[in-house]
């Protein structure tokens, strides 16, 4: 029963899924470094290294494909925060996380940035967050040609480029659903790794596909949605009651 139950959560989890200490040697227009801890105006936190520098690399793009991680693997007591989307763009979203310093990676949609492409720079510029690929209209990848996956992926970093500035180099699968052919099409486009996540957090709850607790290295998603102050406060709270501290991602998958 134990083994069906955690199934049960582990689907859930995907259903919830946009209805994944050296100097910093990232490439100049192909990811975004990450702020100091408390950029901008709100409380100060105190960070646990310098945020912006690599603290780990992620796998290697092998056979043409980017590598899945679902989970960073850590002794540290760090969690990473993740955010879908754009769909709503909450006033409060920028003041939370510059008072929280929670570094997350925006997965946006550039159907969701286009209009609204101030709203989302702010965000970038002052909160350490990193902005990642979701594809231009969010579509279910998987089982569609090639041309039209790298379309998807590509456009988005290609917009995302021009209108905000930076080319994001971290992509996640809409759904989280994908194949070997989303893993090409997003090396063609210059994504170096493809992310999923480990928990979720909606309607205000944190959502585990094991046990009752965020554990090291977990990787946490949430969207840009109604509920997003108590999805937000929901990880804030969590993350603490677990002792764990939000880190900038990009930071480890250097």
């Amino acid at each position: 029963m134990k083994r069906i139950a955690a199934v049960v959560v582990a689907t859930a989890l995907a259903l919830t899924a946009c209805s994944a200490s050296a100097p910093d040697q990232r490439p100049p227009g192909t990811s975004q470094p990450n702020p100091a801890p408390g950029a901008g105006p709100g409380p100060k936190t105190s960070a646990p290294y310098a945020f912006g520098t690599v603290q780990q690399k992620a796998p290697a793009i092998e056979n043409g494909q980017v590598p899945v991680v679902r989970r960073i693997t850590t002794d540290k007591p760090y969690v990473f925060l993740t955010m879908d989307d754009g769909a709503v763009k909450d006033p409060d979203a920028l003041k939370l996380m510059q008072q929280n310093g929670t570094h997350p990676v925006l997965f946006l949609n550039e159907k969701y940035v286009k209009g609204h492409e101030a709203y989302f720079k702010q965000i970038l510029d002052a909160t350490g967050a990193t902005l990642g690929d979701h594809t231009v209209d969010h579509p279910n990848l998987k089982g569609k040609p090639f041309e039209f996956q790298r379309q998807e992926i590509c456009a988005d970093a290609d917009d995302f480029q021009q209108s905000l500035g930076v080319r994001p180099s971290l992509f996640r699968p809409p759904f989280g659903n994908y194949d070997q052919i989303t893993l090409r099409a997003a090396a063609a486009c210059g994504m170096r790794v493809a992310v999923l996540w480990t928990a979720a957090v909606n309607d205000g709850h944190v959502q585990f596909q094991a046990g009752d607790k965020l554990k090291p290295g977990d990787i946490v998603l949430m969207h840009f949605r109604k509920t997003f102050r108590e999805d937000y406060t929901a990880f804030v709270e969590q993350a603490k009651k677990d002792g764990l501290t939000p880190v900038p991602l990009a930071d480890f998958l250097g």
